[in-house]
This record gives structure tokens, C-alpha cells and sequence, in this order.
């Protein structure tokens, strides 16, 4: 059952009602071995924390920022200031200087907290430039601190300064303050489209987030929920204070690349993730399967179909599979789909709340089939993650986002935007008053930029409505899906659509270069550099060939006519992805004006 109070004292209460059970599961920063911490350890840091801050001469409503990767110093930080009213604000492990030293000024940060010694490098390259910037505490003992740096401390000397709880009376009456209202983070947005700005999210926020999600997502104190997501990302936030509030066992993943090994060696039962991952997955499974024998693959299709008519046709629609059905996919579960599950690290598999991105049905569908439940949702940082998901006690339809949670009001205005209202919606944007005027319809619906429509209750998404695309003819393109579709196929590791003014659809693609160099080496075509094999006329007819099936549901004007293969990747450090890996459309199209327009020459 989900502990219900104030986000400052959540820690506590779960102490008092779990006590010396496990409650983390986690590695030191550079360590390879897995630990473990109870309840009542964890708390007792957390007061540690709130005490040291006070010590530090942190005020109610001032603000620290979090700037790691995720770890246990993480969490105990965010309940150590929550304790003592402090607004935490959490960076991307990942930021550039630029976005720190914007981020600490525009929101008077007080004390950084940093990762590694990457974060603490670039931390201590604009503490000069940031004057609201007293201190710089470091989570990692490994960090080498530069010479003459006074601001620096390192996490375990600065819960020294609240061991034996100095100001615990202080802190017991800052509980008692606390209230709905109080600023809890502020969230920067990746500025997709633009400047980066600063969603506020209250505890009033989370609360009615905690409380609705916990009457639609069944996860439970049996549940080993792995952090796949960074928690500076309001899912994985969302989503972990959600699975902490009902007692589950987090497993904290500092590395984004080892989640694949981590999942196989701590055996999880949940996981909140992106489409990408799944995308993945399913890519490795099928060309697995395509490389096997002839039997192989007929008996992995018959299992597959079986488990589509059982968990898609049957149990996504509410209804009782025959006794026949049952006995076939108890058969084929053992078989087969218990053993892909297991490949990927998921043999105890419960529930995988997804969103982020539009899903592809066919990957919706394969993950379900193989008897994965992925609840597919959406949300934004402006509506503290969920907006709507599937249910398992209604039926829920591939291709949709799912049913609002209750005591949100979901509105679509006559441009197809959605338009929210509700207790999780944010009050707006730190500072920004014009942002905000713009931001809010006059009766106070928040404009989410997301075009979509609701059919027999459940949401569906269509496009971001700012990434819509006219073409010269007059026709609308939604890119999101088109690259979506794209994306399943694994010779395709990141697409850009184009067709913006412009007479038709064209697209950069990077491709999957592993396998796309494994296919120049098994049909003899030799190559220098990725340049050349990108450039090859045989690897474009090849992909043209596949695009072309994976399009072939589109409507003639949304297909893509022309490519261009890109021989290297899109990233952060070229400004081209934001810190979430969402491509900057406007960076992308100035990087690549040159392929853009020979994609447009006459011929």
C-alpha cells in the first residue's frame, strides 16, 4: 500500500514502516560490486543531509542544484533538501558549462552538487562566473579537487557536518512548515526549439501525481524497479518517487551503457524507459532470429503470433483467453518467449511504463507478444510526467498513449493541440512571465505544443505541432512518425526527416554502422572509410529498398523520396541532440545545409 504525506518526510515515514528492509540496491562511483541500504539507513542520511544543509546556512525556498549521474548520494540529497524546504534543481550529467553556468545564475543556486570528475571540472571552470554560487560538494572520494579550491567538499565530509542531527529541532519544525505550495524543483527544459527554461513543479504537484498514478500503475513493495533513465528526467523522477512511495526496491544504474549487464546481475521486475530502448531490443531480437535456421524462425513467428492472440487480441482488449489459447501460450511461454525475456535480463518481467517518444505498433506489438507488459503513456515535465497511460483493468489500444489519470482535465482545442488542467500542472515557468502568458489558455489550460485527438477515451498523439512540416505543395507532414517508422529497422541508428517548404520528403540517416559494415563485408563490397561506404551505390539501393517496405502505409506525399547517409553520429557535443537525445531540428538542418539542399537539385 503507497505511503500518502508530504515529499519532506516521505523518507521517514517509509523508515517507520519498513525499517531495516532493503530499500536500494547500488554500486559506488567506480565500484563493480553491488550494495545494498535499508530504509532506516536511509533516512537516517537524509536527516544527515537536512541537517548539514542548515549548517551550510541553506533558507527554506533557496536553491542547491544536482549535477550526476544517478547514485544513492543523488536521492539522499533531494530528501535531505526537501526536509529543510530547499528547492533542488537537477542537471544532466551530461550539461555543458554553458548550461550550468545559465542554469546556477538564472536560478541563484546556492550549493552544486556534482557526480564525477568531469562534473566537478566543469563545475569548477564557472564557480567564477556564477556569484550565487557559494560551494561545490562532490559526490564521488575519487574526484581530484583543484589546487586552492576552497569551495570544494566532498559528499562524506559534508554529512559529517550533520552527524549526530545538531539541527534536528530545526529541521522537525521545517516539516511542520512545509506545505503544498512550496517550490520542490525546478526542471530545466532541453530547449528542443529554443532557450532552455525552468519548469516549476510544487509538492502539491507530486502529491496529486503520486496519489493518480498509484491508482493506475500496479507496481508494489514486491517490485525491483531498475533506473534506467537519468532522475534529472521528470519520468524517471515521476516514476521512482512513485515506486519509493509503494515500497518497491529501487536498483540504482549510474552508467547508461552497462543497463543491459546491471539488468542481467540484479534480476529486476520493472523498468520506466524510452521507445529507443525498446526499439533496440526488438531490433537485436529479430535479426537474431534472422540469422537462424529455417525451423528456428517458423517456430519464433508461431510463438509470436500465439503471444500477440493472447496478450494483444485477448488481454489488452479485457478479455478471457479460451482454455485452448491458454494452454498454447503456457507452451510457447516456456518455450520460447520466457527465454527472449531472459536475454534481455527480464525473466521476473511485471510492468514497463514507456514514453517520451511515439511508440511504433510494431514494436508495441512485439513487446507485448513476447509477454512484456509495457504500459505506453505521455507526459511532459509541465504536467510531472504522466498525462495518461495504458490500464490493465481497461482495454487499451496499439498505437495510443492510453487514459488520462483521474483529476486531470484534457481538452483538444480547434488546432488539434492538447490542452491540460489539473493539481500536477505546473504553475509555469521560473521567471519567465511572458513564456507563461503565452503558455496558459485565458481559463487557465496549459498549452502542451502536442497535437492529438481522444477516441473511446483513450489519447491518441499525432505530431508536436511546432514540428509540423508544410511542404511547397501545401501538404502537412508529421515527421515524429515518419521517423518512428524508420526507426525500427536495424540498419537505422538515427533519422532527421526534411520536407519543410520544400516539393517532397527527404531524410539524413545515420546508419547502424556495425551491421551495415557486416553486410558491405558479406556481399563483397569494399570500402575505406564509412565515407565511402555510406556513399556506396549498392548500400543506398539497399536502404532505399527497405525504406520503401517500411513506408509503404504512408500516404504517397509522406514518403520519403531521397537520403542521404550520414557518416558519423548526431550528438550533444555538435549541439545537434538535447541532454534527453531528442534531435534539435533548427542545429541539425544548419549543420547539414549543404546534404539538405543537393537532397532538393534537379537531376
Amino acid at each position: 500500500m503507497q505511503t500518502r504525506c508530504h515529499l519532506s518526510v516521505l523518507a521517514l515515514k517509509q523508515a517507520e514502516k519498513y525499517g531495516e528492509r532493503e530499500a536500494f540496491t547500488y554500486k559506488d562511483f567506480g565500484g563493480s560490486a553491488w550494495k545494498t541500504m535499508s530504509y532506516n539507513r536511509f533516512a537516517l542520511l537524509v536527516k544527515q543531509a537536512s541537517n548539514a544543509l542548515l549548517n551550510l546556512g541553506a533558507k527554506p525556498q533557496e536553491t542547491i542544484g544536482v549535477f550526476s549521474q544517478n547514485s544513492i548520494q543523488y536521492l539522499v540529497t533531494d530528501f535531505g533538501a526537501y526536509g529543510v524546504r530547499v528547492v533542488s534543481i537537477p542537471f544532466y550529467a551530461t550539461a555543458s558549462e554553458q548550461q550550468i553556468q545559465f542554469m546556477i545564475n538564472d536560478a541563484q543556486i546556492k550549493f552544486l552538487f556534482v557526480g564525477e570528475q568531469e562534473q566537478y571540472d566543469k563545475a569548477h571552470r564557472v564557480f567564477g562566473m556564477c556569484h550565487s554560487l557559494e560551494r561545490i560538494i562532490i559526490f564521488d572520494r575519487s574526484v581530484r579537487i583543484s589546487t586552492h579550491d576552497p569551495a570544494a567538499l566532498y559528499f562524506d565530509d559534508f554529512l559529517k557536518l550533520g552527524e549526530g542531527l545538531p539541527r534536528q529541532s530545526e529541521v522537525e519544525k521545517l516539516y511542520q512548515e512545509a506545505n503544498e505550495t512550496d517550490l520542490c524543483n525546478i526542471l530545466y527544459t532541453s530547449g528542443t526549439t529554443g532557450d532552455s527554461k525552468g519548469v516549476m513543479l510544487t509538492y502539491g504537484q507530486y502529491n496529486a501525481a503520486l496519489k493518480a498514478n498509484d491508482e493506475v500503475v500496479p507496481v508494489t513493495e514486491k517490485d525491483r524497479i531498475i533506473q534506467f533513465l537519468p532522475i534529472t528526467h521528470i519520468f524517471e523522477r515521476g516514476w521512482s518517487y512513485l515506486s519509493f512511495s509503494k515500497g518497491a526496491h529501487l536498483i540504482i544504474n549510474t552508467d547508461p551503457h552497462e543497463i543491459q549487464q546491471s539488468m542481467r546481475e540484479t534480476h529486476p521486475t520493472c523498468m520506466s524507459s524510452v521507445p529507443r530502448f525498446w526499439e533496440k531490443v526488438y531490433q537485436a531480437v529479430k535479426d537474431k532470429i534472422d540469422r537462424s535456421s529455417a525451423m528456428k524462425q517458423s517456430l519464433f513467428r508461431h510463438a509470436l503470433e500465439v503471444g500477440r492472440r493472447y496478450n494483444i487480441d485477448c488481454k489488452s482488449r479485457c478479455k478471457r483467453p479460451s482454455p485452448l489459447l491458454a494452454m498454447e501460450y503456457k507452451l510457447m511461454d516456456k518455450m520460447i518467449l520466457r527465454l527472449v525475456r531472459k536475454q534481455i535480463g527480464l525473466e521476473n518481467a511485471h510492468l514497463f511504463p514507456t514514453a517520451g517518444a511515439t511508440v511504433s505498433p510494431a514494436v508495441e506489438r512485439f513487446t507485448h507478444s513476447v509477454g512484456i507488459n509495457m504500459i505506453v503513456g505521455y507526459g511532459l515535465t509541465e504536467s510531472l510526467a504522466t498525462v495518461s497511460c495504458d490500464r490493465e483493468d481497461m482495454p487499451y489500444t496499439i498505437g495510443s498513449v492510453g487514459r488520462p489519470i483521474n483529476g486531470l482535465e484534457v481538452k483538444i482545442d480547434e488546432n488539434d493541440e492538447i490542452l491540460l488542467k489539473g493539481p500536477t500542472i505546473t504553475p509555469g515557468y521560473y521567471k519567465r512571465d511572458a513564456i507563461n502568458k503565452e503558455a496558459f489558455t485565458e481559463d487557465g489550460f496549459f498549452r502542451t505544443g502536442d497535437a492529438g485527438y481522444i477516441k473511446n477515451g483513450e489519447l491518441f498523439l499525432t505530431d508536436r505541432i511546432k514540428d509540423l512540416f508544410k511542404t511547397s505543395n501545401g501538404k502537412y507532414i508529421a515527421p515524429q512518425m515518419i521517423e518512428s517508422l524508420l526507426l525500427v529497422d536495424k540498419f537505422i541508428d538515427q533519422v532527421a526527416v526534411v520536407a519543410n517548404e520544400r516539393k517532397f520528403v527527404s531524410a539524413l540517416i545515420v546508419p547502424e554502422f556495425r551491421l551495415m559494415e557486416e553486410w558491405a563485408k558479406d556481399h563483397g563490397i569494399a570500402y575505406d572509410t564509412r565515407e565511402d561506404l555510406c556513399a556506396n551505390p549498392k548500400v543506398h539501393k539497399m536502404m532505399m529498398d527497405r525504406i520503401q517496405t517500411l513506408q509503404q502505409q504512408l500516404a504517397h506525399y509522406e514518403q520519403i523520396k531521397r537520403f542521404t547517409l550520414i557518416a558519423h553520429h548526431f550528438s550533444m557535443e555538435s549541439g545537434e541532440l538535447t541532454n534527453t537525445l531528442k534531435i534539435r531540428r533548427p542545429v541539425i538542418y544548419k549543420n547539414y545545409k549543404a546534404e539538405i539542399d543537393k537532397m532538393y537539385e534537379e537531376n
